[in-house]
């Protein structure tokens, strides 16, 4: 349902009553709860512990799926959940009205009353979802003497620090570069595709310190950066390629050490930046197994994009790099539903694609999941070569409205309930007819995230060494249980 100012009067009732207030009446002093979203219902994040059966003959129900959580078995520490801080979003969040501003920053970014978000990436100068192409430099400039980020200081910088506020004081943040300036590539072109010219690689893992400075002057801490976004793929926008050897290469002879020098070498390093896909033979490998550039290398990011020539998502992949290097981490660093279609905003897919995707990348051994845009405008812009995309939000600008898409509930599932430094607990299920994944907050409460793709409502029994709950999951709904 398309939520409006004209149905909420305030950011803290849009909360409230569409996302958290309970829907189905929980009982008090209940050890167990469990938040409920599910399609054709007004359930939206709810409380919803009626979905518990009851320990007696009358109501209770026999489960015909089990979950069983092995709390004695543990895997990867959990980063956070987040999306994409772009120009795009920032531009359409500064066109909103003060009120609506706070409205969209607590919906992601306070933990009690939102989503709780703790993750982000931005842009290293333009991107496709800029409004118009733009590098921090004059053109032709390699000692990086005219270096300023006065462009971002307009929307993006102040859309961060307000992310950041709202978050607790705290967000991890890492960068990504779509491109370097055009005089460093050899098409000339900060746009589709070329490499970057040898003689001007020492001035562009420069260029990359620079950035991380002069934002943490500004008051935002940068945790972490990728080499190059999408390494492979030659756009119409911002985009440069990366043989697998030229990505070591220059993480190796000018990136790594640049980092060291310029007094940063503890930012996290991310190589690959693209599809699943072959990502193991095609990077880690090369990368990891090579002590001198291993070092200088935090993990692996990747994408959801591989599912454009019509295979599926390519799961396996995540599971082969995280047996083959454990040791190191992997980060899902963008996805989004593409083109755009205003007449899907509410389509139930979007949202359980989001689901399919981050159950199986945790299942898989990923620390951290990140959403692209965070906000666009009813277009699915602002995008200067038209590539338009959802967002989870998006913010109708001519009525000063926001948009709730169920892909936001299905993410805050996650979000709101998982915490960073938590550890996923291994756990086994009877039917692949739902789908399922569990973490251990440092606090020491379980969270089972359950998501159910059918047609039919499912009863499963969710067990662990101490207790057995028989819970029911409507059809096309996700669930969190806290316990």
């Amino acid at each position: 349902m398309k939520v409006t100012s004209q149905i909420f009067l305030s950011a803290f009732v849009l909360i409230q009553l569409s996302c958290f207030t309970p829907k189905i009446t929980a009982q008090k002093n209940s050890k167990i709860k469990v938040y409920t979203t599910a399609e054709n219902t007004n359930l939206k994040l709810s409380l919803s512990n009626d979905f518990i059966s009851k320990n007696n003959t009358t109501q209770q129900k026999t489960s015909t799926v089990s979950i069983i959580v092995n709390t004695g078995k543990t895997d990867q520490t959990f980063l956070g959940i987040g999306g994409a801080i772009t120009d795009a979003s920032a531009e359409v969040f500064a066109k909103l009205s003060p009120k609506k501003q706070q409205e969209f920053l607590t919906a992601y970014y306070d933990k009690n009353k939102g989503i709780g978000y703790t993750l982000a990436r931005t842009n290293i100068h333009s991107c496709d979802f800029s409004s118009d192409s733009y590098t921090y430099v004059a053109e032709g400039d390699k000692e990086l003497k005219t270096f300023n980020i006065n462009h971002d200081r307009k929307y993006r910088i102040p859309l961060i620090k307000k992310a950041i506020k709202t978050a607790g004081g705290k967000l991890t943040l890492f960068v990504s570069p779509w491109s370097p300036p055009a005089f460093m590539k050899d098409n000339n072109d900060i746009l589709h595709g070329g490499v970057l010219l040898p003689e001007f690689a020492p001035a562009w893992a420069l260029y990359y310190t620079k950035f991380i400075k002069e934002y943490e002057k500004e008051g935002i801490p940068i945790w972490g950066l990728t080499v190059q976004n999408e390494p492979m793929a030659k756009q119409s926008w911002e985009s440069c390629i990366y043989t697998p050897e030229a990505e070591r290469d220059f993480l190796k002879n000018y990136l790594g050490p640049t980092l060291e020098k310029e007094g940063l070498g503890a930012k996290n390093v991310i190589i690959w930046d693209h599809n699943r896909g072959d990502m193991l033979i095609k990077r880690a490998n090369l990368v990891f197994s090579d002590p001198e550039v291993s070092k200088y290398a935090w993990g692996i990011g990747f994408h959801w994009y591989e599912t454009w020539n019509g295979g599926p998502p390519q799961f396996e992949s995540v599971a082969k790099v995280h047996e083959a290097f454990p040791n190191k981490n992997l980060l899902f660093t963008e996805g989004c539903i593409e083109k755009f279609d205003a007449t899907k905003y509410q389509f139930w897919g979007n949202a359980e694609r989001y689901g399919i995707n981050i159950i199986n990348d945790f299942n898989n051994g990923t620390v951290g999941w990140t959403d692209w845009n965070i906000l666009l405008d009813q277009k699915g812009g602002p995008n200067h070569v038209g590539n338009f995309c959802f967002a989870p939000i998006h913010a109708d600008i001519t009525k000063d409205e926001l948009i709730y898409t169920p892909m936001y509930y299905y993410i805050g599932h996650f979000s709101k309930f998982i915490r960073p430094n938590a550890k996923r607990v291994l756990e086994t299920i009877s039917d692949k007819s739902l789908l399922s994944t569990s973490f251990k907050n440092s606090d020491g409460q379980l969270i089972t995230v359950v998501m159910n793709q059918s047609e039919k409502e499912i009863v499963y029994s969710l067990e662990n060494q101490t207790e057995k709950t028989t819970i029911t999951i409507p059809a096309h709904a996700i669930q969190t249980i806290v316990y």
